[in-house]
């Protein structure tokens, strides 16, 4: 301890603002990764995370991937800028448009309203996961054949969407499809391209309706 910084705690002062400073430093270079902690709430045990980035695992199309995160990312940032699948556009950021529709636990959801650390332990299914060797999915195949597509931003949404919805139905309806789809918008108004490509899948995906 430096001489003045003595003679000020001698005096009473407390630290100064040297040492605290070269106390409290810490290296620019090594991001500080942190874990949750627990707190008591309303009588049980709740995990906090942050301020810092948190280490997570993320199962996506089947693997698990390890993502460094803040607390704050969203499903959307994490699967766009940390694991480079950009399928899922941002849009509205909202939740509100459907262009960021991801496949989790068997549901669509929009990913950019969850937080990455809520998605720990689920499964989830991007655009990407849809055609893992090159070869389209029935509903990609379809949306090309019925020109369900005019832009191109808002389609990923779409056929994840799609095919989350003929997973619970899969011999659907007219007046099924557009009530199933309602929450996914198209500002190029390509629906009927997009309800035509939905009742192609649904016959070629196994249960569906045929003829």
């Amino acid at each position: 301890m430096k001489e003045d910084d003595r003679k000020r705690r001698d005096r009473g002062e407390g630290i100064s603002r040297r040492t605290f400073l070269r106390a409290s430093a810490i290296p620019l270079s090594a991001p500080v990764i942190l874990g949750p902690r627990a707190v008591r709430a309303a009588g049980a045990e709740v995990e906090v995370w942050g301020p810092g980035k948190a280490r997570i695992a993320l199962n996506v199309n089947g693997r698990s991937r390890a993502v460094e995160v803040e607390p704050r990312v969203t499903l959307l940032d994490a699967l766009r800028h940390e694991l480079d699948l950009t399928g899922a556009k941002r849009v509205c950021d909202r939740g509100v448009c459907g262009t960021c529709t991801v496949i989790m636990d068997g549901k669509p959801v929009y990913a950019c309203s969850i937080l990455a650390i809520d998605a720990r332990g689920r499964q989830i299914t991007t655009v990407e996961g849809l055609a893992p060797e090159g070869k389209l999915h029935p509903v990609q195949q379809a949306f090309v054949d019925h020109d369900g597509q005019q832009c191109g931003f808002c389609t990923p949404g779409f056929v994840v969407a799609c095919k989350a919805f003929l997973d619970k139905n899969p011999s659907p309806k007219p007046a099924d499809v557009r009530r199933g789809l309602g929450g996914n918008l198209c500002r190029c108004g390509t629906y009927i391209g997009v309800q035509a490509a939905v009742m192609q899948a649904a016959q070629a995906l196994p249960g569906g309706r045929r003829g």
